[in-house]
């Protein structure tokens, strides 16, 4: 039996095949996202890893390709804190000795703590020949301070200050030299430049001067 039915025709609107394509609910094609420059990168050195190692897929590369890039953090981190904790023990140096670009003094930090049995004509020699004019002069200047416990014009002490020593001496005319050396050690030591030869030389003759004096 046939249907008798009546059927009526469906139209479709004009322009319909437009709205659907706008509308993102009805895109079923899969959308592939632009790569950037660091996974174009990643791209061409797990190609490389690839072809050197012998990788049998391009998974096994850009495994052991992420393997080394987590490798390398680990090592770029450790060296940046390496750098820092050195950077911070350079500066407490400085604090303690003067100029953060005299590393070299670090070495000698026991020197003050052992003034009286330190062979300061051993070490100015060595520091001059070595062309380390502002390290000679400090050595001239401990020396000095030696001399001067030694001949009981001062009481030797770590703590003390340039002007405290200043104090301490009684002669009128070693006070004044005193004085000066002092003023050519700090000028000397604790300035921010390299001496000329001049200078470094009126201050070892200076030093010399007195020293000869305190040494009869």
């Amino acid at each position: 039996m046939k249907d008798q039915s009546e059927v009526t025709p469906v139209f479709f609107e004009e322009g319909f095949q437009e709205k659907y394509s706008k509308d993102r609910a009805f895109v079923y094609e899969s959308l592939v996202k632009e790569k950037g420059s660091w996974e174009r990168f990643k791209e061409r050195l797990a190609r490389l890893y690839e072809r050197v190692f012998g990788f049998k897929t391009s998974e096994q590369a850009h495994r052991a390709l992420d393997v080394t890039i987590y490798v390398l953090a680990i090592l770029l981190t450790i060296l940046v804190i390496y750098l820092i904790v050195r950077a911070i023990m350079n500066d407490e140096g400085s604090w303690a000795f003067g100029r953060s670009s005299d590393k070299k003094v670090i070495q000698y930090d026991q020197i003050e703590q052992n003034i009286h049995t330190t062979d300061f004509q051993r070490l100015i020699h060595e520091s001059e020949k070595n062309g380390e004019q502002r390290l000679t002069i400090r050595y001239y200047y401990l020396w000095l301070l030696k001399l001067f416990s030694e001949n009981e014009i001062i009481e030797w002490d770590i703590e003390k200050t340039n002007s405290d020593y200043q104090n301490e001496i009684q002669d009128t005319a070693m006070k004044t030299d005193f004085s000066y050396l002092s003023y050519l050690y700090d000028y000397i030591w604790y300035g921010e430049f390299d001496i000329d030869q001049p200078t470094f030389d009126k201050a070892k003759t200076a030093f010399d001067k007195i020293i000869k004096k305190l040494k009869r």
